[in-house]
């Protein structure tokens, strides 16, 4: 067994290989990024190397800079977890000529299984089946357009060396092959350095279901079972588990089998997953092989009760395959949802901020994280805060299990998809077992439902924030805050309601308080032609339990709520759903990312790759003005109304900051 190796890599996948490698007795190099100082995954290894600038092309994707690192410190391996270099054949082949050991499988392994094509060709002639499509080298419109005929519409786009769901695109008609095969093309060139592509038919209703594998490279190679992965949003996946529901054994074992061959095929070595379609019959279709660990491997891990990173560290020493097919059982049921900084709301836009609140519930679950409180998202790296993992003795124990999870997830600061990996979770399709890759789609209107807690939020916030004025922790009106003689006490807070500040009186006893919200109260908050609004009236009775939490009760509801801080406001949870509340300043008028003359601003960090119109164009509304990259992925800014571009501020090739304007657009009457 190796005495030291290094993590080539950051985040949860970096921290749990460490904790692996401890236990069995390894000790283990970090390496980090200037984004990456003093990052979970830096302190939880024995050494570490710092090795760039925040990019991940100017440090992590640097192989000299790893290797570097390894003749430093002595490190006899490098683990590259998932991303950046775990499937680079160069940096494989460059460890190899210095002696050190890749975990992983070998460079002619991962360049015959790196390229979706060469892949699709070696699984052929291995008889493994596969989808209808065309994987060749004439890269031309032209070609695409012909073969989209051939195979028929829908269709999907997708780059040879892709992965993650980038570089892919589902398309419906002929009519719009040209433009979506042009955009993926600039996005795999951006995300893999490699603008190739193949194209396969679509399967409507398919589901996407992998087998782990693990092979010695000597042409001994076991499976691990199955996965299901269908839930998923811009081809990226959501929420796994194992096994997968609702498969006849012998579509089962087909795949198995499958799986397996694939692995000999290549003398596959090493932890490795084989991914399918499964057309919800009697078909199965090989898509591609991931030459390294999965993000979703801990489901597996979970109904096996192997450790798969110890699997690879004992594969890659050369001790072989640590059990035979006939030793690796399963039991119970798993599920894992990945936890990320983004905006469902906004077609999942990636999220960046500060950790404010985190808190996870790992009394319930399995957590793999690499982030803490406090702890900022940048736009470098891939947005996940955490995998949250349940297991059960059946699904509907595993699934229980995480949707009581999802309850407890409390994040502030930045914007995240809990509340959403709960709605998939209680949605009566998916506790039927009924998934497949349009899930969502399917059931967006039931997913992105928005759900209206009215008096319960503001009860929630007022009671923190009266609080807080008082600055103790016994009943509200236990000061002489607020205090009137002979009358009840009253106090006053600033709220917003429906984007406009609106004035909250609070009056009542110990065990009732009133509420008015008069959203009339400041005429700097609304604009000429405003309704002028009811006020609105209620009554709730409250117990604080905890730091930020209290039990109320509206009505004649009776529910739990928590209160934390959120960008100068107050976010509040009610189960899995939150809400937030700003605290604007009354004299300063309507909120600050509104705008009358429909200014557009950058939502994150980027380039603008496209402008996709000239000043003076009339551009109607949802009708894109430019598209921005950021991590990896395209943004369309498209217009919010009809209206007019007066300018843009930048040029195609520039980068943008956070927040910075892009556009003038002006509204047409």
């Amino acid at each position: 067994m190796f005495k030291k190796i290094l993590i080539a890599n950051r985040g949860e996948i970096a921290v749990r290989v460490a904790r692996t490698a401890r236990r069995m007795g390894v000790k283990t190099v970090a390496v980090y990024s200037e984004a990456d100082v003093g990052a979970p995954h830096v302190k939880a290894c024995d050494e570490a190397v710092p090795i760039g600038p925040a990019p991940a092309a100017e440090s992590y994707l640097r192989a000299d800079k790893i290797i570097d690192a390894c003749n430093r410190t002595g490190a006899e391996a490098v683990h590259p977890g998932y991303g950046f270099l775990s499937e680079n054949a160069e940096f494989a082949d460059a460890l190899e000529k210095a002696g050190i050991a890749f975990i992983g499988p070998t460079a002619k392994t991962i360049r015959a299984m790196g390229s979706k094509s060469a892949a699709k060709d070696l699984m052929e002639a291995a008889r493994v089946p596969t989808t209808p499509g065309y994987q060749g080298e004439d890269q031309s419109v032209k070609t695409f357009t012909r073969e989209a005929a051939r195979i028929g519409y829908p269709v999907l786009l997708k780059a040879t060396a892709g992965g993650g769901g980038k570089g892919m695109r589902m398309v419906e008609r002929e009519g719009e092959l040209e433009d979506a095969l042009k955009s993926a093309q600039r996005e795999a060139k951006s995300a893999f350095g490699d603008d190739r592509f193949l194209i396969e038919k679509y399967i409507a209703r398919a589901r996407h279901v992998e087998v782990q594998i693990f092979g010695d490279g000597a042409g001994n190679v076991v499976h691990m079972f199955e996965r299901d992965c269908s839930v998923q949003r811009r081809h990226q996946k959501v929420i796994e588990e194992a096994p997968a529901p609702d498969m006849p054994a012998d579509v089962r074992e087909k795949l198995l089998q499958a799986g397996v061959e694939a692995g000999k095929a290549v003398d596959y070595r090493g932890a490795g997953t084989v991914e399918f379609l499964y057309d919800g019959a009697d078909g199965v279709f090989f898509m591609e092989m991931n030459t390294r660990l999965q993000v979703e491997h801990p489901v597996s891990e979970m109904i096996t009760g192997l450790d798969f990173v110890e699997w690879q560290l004992r594969i890659a020493a050369g001790e072989g395959l640590p059990r035979r097919q006939a030793d690796i059982t399963e039991t119970g049921w798993a599920f894992e949802a990945r936890l990320y900084a983004e905006n469902p709301a906004q077609n999942f836009a990636p999220s960046i901020g500060t950790l404010t609140t985190l808190r996870l519930p790992d009394a319930t679950a399995r957590i793999d994280s690499g982030v803490v409180e406090g702890q900022d998202i940048t736009p470098f790296y891939d947005p996940m805060i955490a995998k949250i993992v349940t297991h059960g003795t059946n699904r509907e124990a595993a699934l229980a299990r995480m949707r009581a999870a999802l309850s407890q997830t409390r994040v502030a600061g930045l914007e995240t998809n809990a509340g959403f990996l709960h709605a998939i979770a209680d949605h009566k399709t998916f506790i039927d077992g009924d998934v497949s890759t349009r899930f969502i789609d399917d059931n967006s209107d039931a997913l992105f439902a928005n759900n209206d807690a009215g008096p319960k939020v503001w009860a929630a916030a007022l009671i923190e924030l009266h609080n807080r004025t008082r600055g103790t922790d016994s009943d509200p009106w236990d000061t002489a805050v607020g205090f009137r003689l002979n009358r009840p006490p009253r106090a006053v807070y600033w709220i917003s309601h429906e984007d406009k500040p609106a004035l909250a009186i609070m009056h009542g006893e110990r065990d009732r308080i009133d509420v008015a919200i008069e959203p009339n109260a400041s005429a700097a908050g609304r604009r000429d032609g405003d309704a002028i609004e009811a006020p609105i009236h209620f009554s709730f009775e409250s117990e604080r339990i905890g730091d930020g939490v209290y039990v109320l009760r509206v009505g004649d509801e009776q529910f739990t709520a928590d209160i934390a801080d959120h960008l100068g406001g107050l976010r509040v949870w009610i189960g899995a759903d939150h809400w937030d509340v700003a605290l604007p300043d009354p004299l300063a008028g309507v909120s600050t990312h509104q705008s009358s003359e429909g200014t557009l601003t950058a939502p994150m960090p980027g380039v603008i790759t496209i402008l996709s119109a000239t000043p003076g164009d009339t551009i109607g509304a949802g009708e894109p003005l430019l598209v921005m990259e950021a991590m990896k992925m395209e943004h369309a800014v498209k217009a919010p109304f009809d209206g007019v571009i007066k300018s843009y501020k930048f040029k195609a090739g520039d980068q943008v900051k956070d927040g910075d304007l892009l556009v003038e657009f002006e509204e047409s009457f």
